[in-house]
């Protein structure tokens, strides 16, 4: 029997009894296997309304078990594997990115405490006090089973996939890795529990002889942090507009190019499992975790108590979801030198300043009085501005006429046919214009041209 239990936050360590701890595993493991089947339909769905067409209503009530029956199609196809694979990392490629997809969910906090089958527990499999590195070392590991894939499938186009594709994921997840250390410091703590808990109340503030509470959330309070986790996030799972390692009109398919059948499907699947773990992990830094938002606490005191949390967490999920798919809808593939330029000039600069501001400002906390903190604060702010304001664009080089490019040749060179040189009209295509019989206008039908 399951009790629903008042709202409590869970404490490290954990101390569950190992048949709860099975329970949970099978749950995280079925729930991520429904929220992919899930999140595959409902993006055809999405796009499909955008897009102003059907979609998928043919399999199931309207359309709803179409991804069922593709993922039980998909192990059925041959498998065809080159002759110049090499067969063992061709095979383990699909295993670790899988299982790296699997294991970061395992540190990502559902709900508060619950009374399980008369056993007191919390809605998260485990947790650590270093839970967030966890995860970022799961998203680390990905990239092998993406380089891996590539190189091991023996062919050119899946290696310049992923090469691309580790590239592309460890430049983002340094950005991401620096999006979340503000979080660290204003949490105190790097346990996605811990991190849930704190967002728990609104931060009392003592601004200018006034006291007041901002917002509890840490999407508010770091909101440069909140936009650059969520543009990261995406370049890091691969997806539109930043899915250059798929771009078919370069790569064909990218790195999962050679692989077909089950393997295939074992790609498929981490893709969907990896947007929707920096979805969960997103909600979790930013958006509170499982704690239901502030109006409907306000109005309804029980909103976080026992399973509850599970409502709001996937609520949460799911519109972040839907912002993924809102993207691939709407917005065109970026140039790949754009994309890592913007990643490497813009979000990592912004992220280190950023980051200075907030230890600043922890400083002038502790040791400074509340009128000079906001002075200083303000003077910091004014001379970032004017100092992105007044930056020195770059300057592009002079354009160099012909001729000049010509009088900059080297003696000795090979001749340059005249730059004004015309080709004549062909004498046939001339003739037959003076030949041809003008079409008459009005008269008899019987001597009208047609």
């Amino acid at each position: 029997m399951i009790v629903a239990a008042h709202a409590e936050d869970p404490t490290l360590p954990f101390q569950d009894v190992w048949w709860i701890s099975l329970i949970k595993l099978l749950g995280v493991f079925v729930i991520l296997l429904l929220l992919t089947l899930f999140t595959i339909n409902y993006e055809r769905k999405v796009v499909a309304r955008m897009a102003v067409r059907p979609g998928p209503n043919q399999v199931g009530p309207k359309g709803w078990l179409q991804s069922l029956t593709d993922g039980l199609k998909l192990p059925f196809k041959e498998e065809i594997i080159p002759k110049t694979a090499d067969k063992v990392v061709y095979f383990i490629a699909p295993v670790i990115s899988c299982t790296t997809a699997f294991t970061a969910f395992a540190v990502i906090p559902f709900g508060g405490m619950v009374n399980m089958f008369g056993h007191r527990t919390a809605l998260q499999l485990t947790d650590v006090p270093v839970s967030v590195l966890v995860l970022l070392a799961c998203s680390s590991m990905s990239v092998y089973g993406v380089v891996l894939s590539g190189w091991a499938s023996g062919s050119t186009y899946p290696l310049l996939g992923g090469l691309r594709s580790s590239a592309q994921m460890i430049s983002y997840e340094v950005a991401m890795g620096l999006s979340i250390v503000a979080v660290f410091m204003t949490a105190g703590s790097m346990s996605t529990s811990q991190i849930v808990a704190a967002q728990a109340e609104g931060n009392p503030v003592h601004v200018l002889g006034m006291d007041l509470t901002t917002p509890s959330w840490y999407a508010v309070l770091l909101f440069p942090s909140f936009v650059i986790y969520m543009i990261a996030a995406v370049g890091e799972t691969n997806r539109a507009p930043f899915d250059l390692p798929e771009a078919e009109s370069e790569l064909v398919g990218g790195f999962h190019t050679e692989y077909s059948s089950f393997k295939f499907a074992m790609f498929f699947l981490a893709e969907y499992i990896n947007m929707i773990t920096v979805s969960a992990f997103c909600t979790t830094l930013f958006l509170g975790g499982w704690r239901a938002p502030w109006p409907i606490t306000a109005i309804w005191h029980g909103a976080n108590s026992g399973w509850f949390g599970l409502i709001w967490f996937f609520v949460k999920v799911l519109i972040f979801l839907f912002g993924f798919i809102w993207l691939r809808a709407t917005l065109p593939r970026m140039r790949y030198d754009q994309f890592m330029r913007f990643g490497w000039k813009v979000l990592i600069p912004v992220n280190l300043v950023w980051i200075l501001f907030l230890s600043y400002v922890k400083v002038a906390n502790n040791h400074l009085s509340d009128r000079d903190k906001w002075l200083t604060i303000g003077g910091i702010v004014v001379v970032v501005l004017a100092v992105a304001m007044f930056w020195p664009a770059s300057r592009k080089p002079r354009q160099v006429s012909i001729e000049e490019q010509l009088a900059a040749r080297p003696p000795g060179s090979f001749p340059v046919p005249p730059i004004d040189l015309q080709v004549p009209p062909s004498p046939r295509a001339r003739r037959a214009v003076a030949e041809r019989t003008p079409a008459t206008v009005g008269g008899d039908t019987e001597t009208k041209e047609v």
